[in-house]
């Protein structure tokens, strides 16, 4: 009821020039018929005098709220949406003093009018101006009021492989939705925000799409539904008859940043610029430098000059308008890759024919629809954006040197009307903090087209974050199914194939079996087992988790890999980006504590890299440390320890180059050293062997794959031995207890193994033609 009487209130203020005109309106009218109306009926209080009063039982309240400050740029409005039995439509009415009655919500003026509260069912009304939002569940607040309120409507935390619904919309979604959008109105630039986004989790940050040379703001239509959980998202639409200017622009969205952060000073921004909008994302980080932003640039046109298409602007110009027709599928043609653009909701795992089918259904549906190009890019808008690039370009490039923002460049390969692989290696140079993600087989159009989802790559990238400084545990975003499905079948999908796991755990009675039923289903539990080369054995071992336990595996990881400097040179999305992606963390006591602390299951490795970069003749040797890391911190909150052994690498590949031996070559030797000295030292030498964790790629001679093997020994329990926390005979014990424990895994699995008739590919591939169905392996 609060919340209501508040809506009328704001409501009055929202609409007070409108009530002046047409209250005069109403005088003039009464005087022409010889009619004389009291001076109370024909005078508006100003809004610094105004008060409300709603009689609600003990809700009335008399203060005085100021008056609102519109954008010059941006009138307030109200926004109503609705199918009423046909398509869904959008009706947008200025409060520009010139409506009637008919024109805005019954509601509204039953509220403003008769100083009512409206019934709950008709207040489902979008109400929007500068920061003053109504939610569509029949709330109106300002922009901090929403920030309060925020615990309402939104939920604690993602379940692991929530349903993300990327690629539930396509490029015909957007051609659809476009033809709405443009109908004139007549009104001037604006944010709104994606219905599919639905409400976000819980302190998300928010996130403020600029839109390229189309305008629309639809350009999320494809990742509004998984970013929509983990951000607050507001979408710029500039009218296809607008003509402000760049300056204009640049303005409203830094009025709306500024507003932004005035409300919540210590949550990041995301500026999501697509093309043109990533030169508007520049130049408002350049001129508000003290404000926290993350930059999002997708083929930004920072690089306009040196566009591809330059020659072609004079003729278009002059190009008569009976021709023009021709042009917007000239321009989608060039920006975009259609059969990119309709392989976006084609399922990978489809045999072949089944997906050839429907990528040639999705083109002739996508085809007739791009004829609409010229009602949303008409040859004048088109010639005024084209302006608007150039200014934007010349704007955002003159800056550059005043943006400390964080920056993230996604750059496509295939990309027809900007140089935008070029201009990502030179913006990365040219701007403080900046990293590059190329997507070689992608054009103009990336985020319209079969790829990731902006917000996987967010996350891979280790962007996302919720307060001022990233915390890798508590701003962690579980995988999607969407992101499961991509990882573990075009991924890695051919190695865990080629290495065909077989997971064996041991219940309480000691019993081993098949699958992971040894494993407790409730936290916290923490993996100890061995690295085996190159970290080879987690991948299986992470799907494994997901797919039979629907459990989240948080492996702790050499920081180096989170610090950038392990990315080959293609600045491809890489397998290092997907581990971030699947719940890889730095390993600190900070994190193991934060974890533990949340029931989590812990995937930890005592010997590090020392054992996944181990030399010749040291496979399955553990080289932990001299003193026990983690017994105490699993006791302090009840853990239950499982120690795990995995064998498998010398099936897969040789090792032909280890540390000693690149050493030896003069180039490489170098590059170690270099490397070495630049790592991250996470151990002290009292640590023993393990703290020699020399990071180098060794060299490996694939051989024709055989199988990997893991084995969960008997769940060790801690609750119960607080002894453990101060008698550190007792805990050493314990320590060596798990590392005997992992020990006779590893010697139990190498023994099996070679019971096992299938441990070879040859074997299992014919098994499956023969019978089609999950491949045994040795007899318990």
């Amino acid at each position: 009821m609060i919340r209501l009487v508040w809506l009328v209130k704001h409501l009055k203020g929202l609409l007070p020039h409108w009530l002046a005109i047409r209250r005069h309106n109403v005088a003039s009218q009464a005087s022409a018929n010889g009619n004389v109306l009291s001076g109370k009926d024909i005078t508006t209080r100003t809004l610094t005098q105004s008060r409300i009063e709603v009689n609600v039982n003990a809700e009335n309240d008399s203060i005085v709220y100021p008056p609102f400050e519109f954008s010059t740029i941006s009138l307030p409005s109200i926004i109503t949406e609705g199918s009423q039995r046909g398509p869904w439509r959008k009706k947008i009415t200025y409060l520009d003093g010139t409506k009637d009655d008919k024109d805005f919500p019954c509601w509204c003026l039953d509220c403003v009018l008769n100083n009512r509260l409206p019934p709950r069912e008709n207040t489902k009304d979008k109400v929007k101006y500068g920061a003053l939002v109504h939610s569509g569940n029949g709330r109106i607040k300002t922009r901090v009021e929403e920030k309060k309120l925020v615990k309402d409507t939104v939920s604690e935390d993602l379940a692991v492989l929530w349903e993300d619904g990327y690629g539930t919309k396509s490029v015909k979604d957007y051609l659809d939705e476009a033809k709405e959008i443009i109908k004139p109105d007549g009104g001037p630039p604006r944010w709104f925000c994606p219905v599919d986004c639905g409400p976000p989790l819980k302190d998300s940050p928010t996130l403020l799409f600029l839109p390229g040379l189309d305008g629309l703001g639809l350009g999320l239509i494809l990742h509004q539904r998984p970013l929509g959980k983990a951000f607050e998202v507001r979408c710029l639409h500039i009218p296809v008859s607008d003509r402000t200017p760049f300056e204009g622009l640049l303005q409203f969205v830094e009025k709306t940043v500024r507003l932004e952060h005035a409300s919540s000073p210590n949550k990041p921004i995301y500026l999501v610029g697509d093309s043109f909008g990533g030169c508007l994302a520049l130049a408002v980080a350049a001129r508000n430098p003290n404000i926290d932003l993350v930059l999002i640039l997708v083929n930004p046109a920072t690089s306009f000059g040196r566009s591809q298409l330059q020659p072609l602007f004079p003729i278009l110009e002059a190009l008569p308008d009976e021709l023009y027709v021709a042009v917007p599928y000239l321009l989608s043609s060039i920006m975009g890759e259609p059969t990119k653009m309709a392989m976006v909701n084609i399922d990978n795992r489809l045999p072949p024919r089944l997906r050839s089918q429907q990528l040639s259904a999705n083109l002739t549906a996508l085809l007739p629809r791009l004829s609409g190009m010229t009602n949303i890019i008409p040859k004048d808008t088109l010639l005024w954006r084209l302006k608007l690039l150039k200014s934007a370009s010349a704007y955002a490039n003159s800056r550059l040197h005043a943006v400390k923002a964080e920056v993230l460049v996604l750059a496509s390969g295939k990309d027809n009307m900007l140089p935008s692989g070029d201009e990502a290696k030179r913006l990365r140079s040219s701007l403080q903090n900046c990293i590059i993600r190329h997507f070689k087989d992608n054009g103009h159009t990336l985020l319209m087209e079969d790829s990731l989802s902006l917000l996987t790559i967010i996350k891979g990238t280790c962007k996302y974050r919720r307060s001022k400084k990233i915390d890798s545990i508590l701003d962690f975003l579980p995988p999607s199914r969407t992101e499961f499905n991509y990882a573990f079948d075009q991924v890695v999908g051919l190695f865990n194939v080629a290495a065909s796991a077989v997971t064996f755990s041991t219940l309480e009675d000691g019993k081993i079996v098949k699958g992971l039923a040894g494993i407790p289903n409730e936290g916290p539990v923490l993996l100890v087992g061995y690295h085996m080369l190159m970290g080879l054995e987690l991948y299986p071992l992470v799907e494994q988790f997901l797919r039979e336990k629907n459990t989240m595996v948080y492996g702790m990881a050499h920081p180096e890999l989170f610090l950038g400097r392990l990315e080959d040179s293609s600045n491809e999305f890489s397998l290092t980006d997907w581990l971030k992606v699947m719940g890889a963390v730095p390993v600190t006591g900070r994190n193991l504590f934060k974890l533990l602390s949340k029931n989590s299951h812990v995937l930890l490795y005592p010997g590090g890299a020392r054992e996944a970069l181990h030399y010749k003749g040291e496979q399955y040797k553990l080289f932990w440390p001299d003193h026990q890391e983690f017994v105490r911190m699993a006791t302090r909150f009840e853990a239950t320890i499982v120690p795990f052994g995995a064998v498998g690498e010398d099936d897969i590949a040789e090792l032909v180059l280890d540390y000693n031996d690149l050493m030896k070559i003069p180039v490489l030797s170098d590059n170690i050293k270099d490397t070495i000295s630049k790592s991250v030292k996470i151990r002290d030498e009292a640590s023993g062997e393990v703290a020699n964790q020399a990071l180098f790629v060794p060299g490996l001679l694939p051989k024709i794959p055989g199988r990997f093997y893991y084995l969960f020994g008997k769940p060790i329990h801690t609750k119960g031995r607080e002894v453990l926390l101060s008698d550190k005979e007792s805990a050493n014990k314990l320590y060596l207890h798990v590392k005997s424990e992992v020990e006779r895994n590893i010697a139990y699995l190498l023994k099996k193994r070679e019971e096992d008739p299938y441990r070879s590919i040859i074997d299992r591939t014919t098994y499956n033609l023969m019978y089609g169905r999950d491949v045994p392996t040795f007899k318990l």
